[in-house]
């Protein structure tokens, strides 16, 4: 388990399953955007660089071909304004 997935274990940010070994990244990244704190964004921001936070984030905030996305729009919004600010294309 690495440590992005011990972080959504032990804040108990991810409630569906019991197998964090086999969580993508961008299941890590919207849990925590969407029901962590900001001490938990900062936490995985550490572990897993803010590029890489915001390129998942950047990628899953759009619509798919369902026209479906998991972020709520507040979330969207901020982290939108925030990666775009401090983690630049």
């Amino acid at each position: 388990m690495n440590k992005a997935q011990e972080l959504v274990k032990n804040k108990h940010l991810i409630w569906y399953t019991k197998d964090f070994d086999k969580l993508e990244d961008a299941s890590i990244v919207e849990a925590v955007l969407n029901y962590g704190n900001w001490s938990d964004v900062q936490e995985l921001v550490s572990i897993m660089g803010i590029q890489k936070v915001a390129e998942i984030f950047r990628e899953k905030s759009q619509p798919s071909k369902m026209g479906r996305q998991n972020y709520r729009p507040e979330i969207k919004n901020y982290f939108t304004l925030y990666f775009n600010k401090y983690a630049r294309w």
